[in-house]
């Protein structure tokens, strides 16, 4: 295809992926309890600027969608496909808890009662398990005993998804112009938020203990391959990196683009948001956690007094009360938001206030990262030209319509463990193989000589030994030594999954069926074959890729503004990185 034509302003390609970290950031805070090392590993900007650098160049001197740029293009769009199906439940949720944050009090700030016989009680399930924790497996997911169950339509949940997806619609009909212009609100508003919350939760009693629970780092950590999976996870995540959006977003760009400062200044704010975004965050568990400690301490005192007739010293580490495991047991997976951040509110003064602005947050930022997601996938259905006689507004709600149906399978009783499931295994380990096979692509089949090249017709500057480094040997290894490491812990701790037990109010950790462990394999699958298989497909022209305008590149026309003359290699960069004479 042609030049897809530009992005109106540097600032909508900026405000599009610092509001992908900060989105991350929320949505994953569970992870940074592996400590400081973890956290700097995967918000250390040197560690994805280098990813992020040739996939901008690629896109913006091809003015093209995922799927040609590079073999693993077609990869790139399943996968976004594939994490918008089930990425837009979490927007679903939050709609749920938005509307009912309108409500005094919050249906989540106690037990609901019931009656049995002729006496009113309080729902034995929600003791156990606590207010907050009830309402989310209970009220709005409606979970079933585990993934085997016989599975119902949940109904509320089914009417959120809807409107989820048609917010979305409405959002991308008209393609990167539309959702442009949406994300000057969706993206600055969070950071409103934010700051909000942060002033909140700096005053809090406790927030000094959840930031250094934040700050200390726990170094043994560093030894377990699952956290650096889970960190280049985020990496991925956070920039946008291998998903097909990072090339179908800047393939909208001007061919003199100054990606090398787009790219720079997107690590910076995706390292800064990522630290803020935390702070804010374990301000608040602190908080929590200490409440919990306190309250702790207090019952055990009461009991002591009513067994014994006297008062016992209230010990700082006891054996059943421990701050440590309070913090780190706060909430797994998107617990965070719907059980931790609902608790720590309800202790609020104006709780409503807090909920409406947390929850709309997360809205803003669930739309805005549907954008990428499913700009990625889109765009390589047009340029594969699959229905040229289309329009784009039509693939894109017939995208949508698909997409949710297909998500309806999250709005079931058993949907919360198939979303675990989805996110546990559709992006990933196909994330990590995407990004490495970008890398030796570029490195070994299109060239570090011609890559080197495109990039000073482009900005004027050819980049050093060090990023050189990085795309041939460094990076590829690095994903290399993850993705074998992360394969070997995988299969010698099994699949399991975490199932709500109503009788003992907390989740517990059960194997996956067969059947289970078959879809996990076929979700990786689904997207990574497709690498080899398009790599067959083009070394033998099986299929040739037609298009209706040549992509367009004034290489002369560059070389000439900016006086570039042939480079002469020099001798690291023939023997080290491959260059010809």
């Amino acid at each position: 295809m042609g030049q897809q034509g530009p992005i109106s302003t540097l600032s909508d390609w900026l405000r599009r992926r610092s509001r992908k970290r900060m989105e991350i950031s929320v949505s994953d805070s569970e992870k940074w309890r592996r400590g400081l090392p973890y956290s700097l590993r995967y918000n250390d900007r040197r560690r994805g600027y280098p990813i992020v650098l040739p996939r901008t160049c690629r896109r913006t001197a091809a003015a093209e969608g995922s799927h040609r740029v590079l073999e693993s293009g077609i990869a790139s769009a399943i996968v976004s496909f594939n994490v918008a199906l089930y990425y837009n439940t979490i927007m679903a949720w939050c709609l749920i808890y938005l509307v009912q944050s309108f409500m005094n009090p919050l249906p989540w700030s106690t037990c609901p009662m019931e009656t049995v016989g002729n006496v009113t009680i309080v729902n034995e399930e929600c003791q156990r398990s606590g207010p907050t924790t009830y309402f989310w497996y209970r009220e709005t997911l409606q979970i079933a005993p585990s993934i085997d169950s016989p599975s119902v339509i949940n109904w509320k949940l089914a009417v959120a998804l809807l409107f989820a997806w048609l917010m979305v619609f409405l959002c991308v009909i008209k393609g990167i112009k539309s959702s442009g212009k949406v994300v000057y609100v969706t993206a600055t508003f969070p950071y409103l938020v934010l700051i909000i919350f942060f002033f909140r939760g700096v005053t809090l009693k406790g927030f000094d203990k959840g930031l250094e629970h934040l700050f200390v780092p726990e170094w043994k950590r560093l030894f377990d391959p699952v956290v650096w999976l889970d960190a280049a996870t985020q990496i991925f995540y956070s920039f946008g990196l291998a998903f097909g959006c990072l090339i179908a977003f800047a393939s909208y760009n001007p061919v003199r683009s100054n990606f090398v400062k787009e790219a720079i200044i997107v690590s910076i704010a995706d390292f800064v948001t990522s630290i803020f975004t935390a702070i804010v965050v374990f301000s608040i568990l602190g908080y929590k956690a200490t409440m919990a400690y306190e309250d702790c301490l207090d019952k055990q005192g009461s009991s002591a007094n009513i067994t014994l007739g006297k008062p016992v010293p209230l010990v700082a580490h006891n054996s059943t009360c421990n701050f440590k495991s309070f913090i780190e047991d706060s909430a797994v997976g998107t617990g965070m938001a719907f059980i931790v951040f609902t608790e720590a509110i309800n202790q609020f003064p104006v709780a409503q206030l807090w909920s409406i602005l947390f929850f709309l947050m997360l809205v803003t930022l669930g739309i805005d990262s549907l954008f990428g997601t499913l700009e990625g996938a889109i765009t390589s259905i047009n340029d594969l030209m699959l229905f040229p006689r289309v329009r784009k507004e039509i693939i894109c709600s017939a995208v949508c319509l698909v997409s949710y149906f297909v998500a309806l399978c999250f709005a079931t009783s058993t949907g919360p463990y198939v979303f675990d499931l989805f996110d546990s295994y559709c992006a990933n380990i196909p994330l990590l193989l995407i990004a490495l096979s970008e890398c030796v692509v570029i490195s070994y089949k299109y060239g570090l000589q011609r890559f080197s090249d495109d990039i000073e017709l482009m900005i004027g500057v050819r980049p050093n030994y060090f990023w050189m480094f990085c795309w041939r040997f460094a990076g590829p290894v690095a994903m290399l030594v993850i993705f074998i490491a992360s394969l070997i812990e995988m299969f010698n701790k099994g699949s399991v999954y975490g199932v709500w037990d109503s009788n003992l109010g907390i989740t517990v950790t059960k194997q996956l069926p067969w059947w289970c462990q078959l879809i996990a394999a076929l979700l990786i699958l689904s997207s990574v074959i497709f690498i080899p298989v398009m790599a067959f497909v083009k070394y033998f022209r099986l299929i040739e890729w037609k298009e209706e305008v040549a992509a367009f590149f004034p290489a002369e026309t560059l070389a000439e503004e900016r006086n570039i003359v042939p480079h002469e290699s020099t001798f690291i960069e023939r023997h080290l990185f491959g260059f010809a004479r």
